[in-house]
């Protein structure tokens, strides 16, 4: 376990670059029972670049984001790529948003999902005993898909449960449709991957390099439109190239069963899926949640084996033409 890097040690950095550039991101700075708690689109605007850098951020300092013209398409010609040094810590160990987060009171209730290094430094999913891993560190970062501010005592709770100071503690809040939100889901394109892999059986530690892409949408006018558009990015839009150890046969299984096109759910823009469910998450078929398109590369053979299919249709129907 100690021999992996830190997380928390190579996001600091990253952090307090963030909160030094505020102005320049169009970001905002709060304090919240002694936290730093960063707007990335509530009552500041927000913006592409301040996205790129938060999903940076979000990956634990293992990843680099970057936007970049597709010139095969006609109607969305940018998108959003990224890629990873250790994509199973990267995006499993940090950017997967597994820390559930809630807080009720008399003054009303808070919940979000956490990403980011510090789950790695509160271990409170089960997850982490699979990968073996933990960190610990003078610093902590969590990066929180919500449209409003975590109450203190919740932020307090936070910092205790990450083993740090609240002072040492920065919590970066990106609405689903804001910009900045935008390009830190969209940039989930490989992290989806990884966690379908997972949820798939395929050895992690088979898994030794990855790269992903998917088109930057517009942002939705609220947040179930926002949500559709950037899930279909992936769905509908989204490659990811895996390199893996083992045999050929594996990975050209994993490549077959990968795509988001072998599930019973594909077939429509994600926000008509959520309607039909009667907006309950949990009742979608989450082996939907995938890039549209694998390319799966045993390095020991050298071969490469393909799965799904980009849906462009689907794209101009959920980004509104």
């Amino acid at each position: 376990m100690q021999d992996r890097p830190s997380l928390s040690a190579l996001s600091a950095p990253l952090a307090a670059a963030l909160v030094a550039d505020a102005a320049q991101l169009r970001i905002g700075i709060d304090r919240v029972a002694g936290a730093t708690v960063v707007d990335g689109g509530i009552a500041r605007p927000g913006g592409l670049e301040a996205g790129r850098r938060i999903a940076e951020l979000c990956m634990g300092g293992l990843g680099r984001v970057t936007l970049q013209a597709d010139t095969q398409s006609d109607r969305w010609p940018f998108q959003v790529a990224v890629h990873s040094t250790d994509p199973v810590l990267a995006c499993l160990g940090s950017q997967y948003a597994g820390w559930s987060l809630s807080h009720k009171d008399e003054a009303g209730s808070f919940f979000a999902l956490g990403s980011g290094p510090g789950r790695a430094m509160a271990r409170k999913e089960t997850l982490f005993d699979e990968l073996g891993y933990g960190d610990s560190g003078d610093h902590a970062v969590l990066v929180l898909e919500s449209g409003t501010v975590p109450p203190a005592l919740l932020v307090e709770r936070i910092a205790a449960d990450c083993g740090v100071a609240p002072e040492r503690l920065t919590l970066v809040l990106t609405p689903t449709a804001s910009l900045a939100g935008t390009v830190q889901i969209v940039a989930r394109v490989l992290e989806v991957a990884l966690h379908k892999v997972h949820a798939l059986g395929f050895p992690l530690h088979d898994v030794v390099d990855g790269i992903g892409v998917a088109p930057l949408p517009p942002p939705g006018k609220g947040f179930v439109e926002a949500m559709g558009r950037t899930n279909d990015a992936i769905l509908f839009g989204g490659t990811v190239q895996l390199f893996v150890t083992g045999p050929d046969d594996a990975a050209a299984d994993l490549a077959q069963r990968l795509p988001s096109t072998e599930s019973r759910d594909y077939g429509r823009p994600f926000a008509e899926v959520f309607a039909a469910v009667n907006k309950d998450f949990y009742a979608i078929d989450p082996l939907l949640f995938a890039p549209a398109r694998a390319v799966v590369t045993a390095l020991e053979s050298g071969r490469s084996f393909h799965g799904g299919h980009l849906a462009s249709g689907m794209l101009d129907r959920s980004f509104g033409g």
